[in-house]
């Protein structure tokens, strides 16, 4: 399989595309970029910064991959982003590199990043992320796997997503969010447990009625935090999976819960 490089497009020096990577019309890739076999840079698109891409990705007409970040800590150098596999970059996306030297921006595996949504310096964004149009993630954010992001979400600086999250349309989100919740409003709330996401991923329903019981301790029973771990580590113990994944992640929370 050969390299399709359109004869417009414009390749710098230096780059790495191996075979089988397609550039199209008037497309853009800059001289620190690395491209895996079978991913397509459409017209118009532009790969720059010091952007590693794996295989099988899509950037689409007018997406900018690889930008300078929007930090103004910004020193020189060339901090890296480091993108996965079979990844979607639709129209007008912005993924930018991180801000400091020897640091890194990372996007995991087929995520879905729809139009006009961008993601910022330093994230960590995890597996089959859906982020939806003219979404936002602040530098620093850290994304789980399976999370949907709606429509026109923004999430602050430092927050977090956990797996199996959903953030819902225009919502401003300030904390953290736990795994297996729906968060939604602005400031963004957790509302409910995210129940069609975990049976399209094929969990039982004695998982989903764990996760609702999680809910309710948290966010229904009127107890603290504490008092609340407590109460669970006691309903399902410690080291069952979904408990266990909860309680990391609120052990691990800098920002509080949403």
């Amino acid at each position: 399989m050969s390299t399709d490089i359109h004869p417009t497009a414009i390749i710098e020096p230096g780059c790495e595309l191996d075979e089988g990577v397609i550039v199209g019309a008037y497309a853009y890739i800059g001289p620190r970029v690395k491209i895996s076999k079978g991913t397509e840079v459409m017209h118009h698109a532009t790969v720059d910064g010091a952007t590693t891409m794996g295989g099988g990705n899509e950037v689409h007409p007018y997406a900018y991959v690889g930008g300078k970040t929007h930090d103004l800590k910004f020193k020189g150098g060339f901090p890296s982003l480091t993108i996965g596999a079979r990844n979607v970059f639709r129209e007008f996306t912005t993924i930018h590199c991180a801000t400091a030297e020897g640091s890194d921006t990372v996007v995991g595996d087929d995520n879905l990043i729809l139009a006009y949504s961008h993601i910022a310096h330093e994230c960590v964004v995890g597996d089959h992320l859906v982020m939806s149009s003219h979404a936002a993630l602040g530098g620093h954010v850290r994304i789980g796997d399976h999370v949907n992001v709606g429509w026109g979400a923004g999430v602050h600086q430092f927050c977090r997503v956990g797996d199996f999250g959903m953030v819902g349309a225009a919502s401003k989100v300030v904390q953290d969010v736990p795994p297996f919740m729906i968060a939604d409003g602005s400031p963004a709330m957790v509302r409910t447990t995210n129940k069609v996401g975990l049976e399209r991923a094929s969990f039982t329903s004695e998982d989903i009625a764990l996760v609702r019981r999680v809910f309710k301790l948290f966010y229904k029973e009127g107890l603290n935090r504490r008092q609340a771990t407590e109460r669970l580590s006691g309903v399902a113990g410690k080291e069952n999976p979904i408990v266990k994944t909860f309680l990391n992640f609120v052990e691990d929370s800098g920002r509080g819960l949403s």
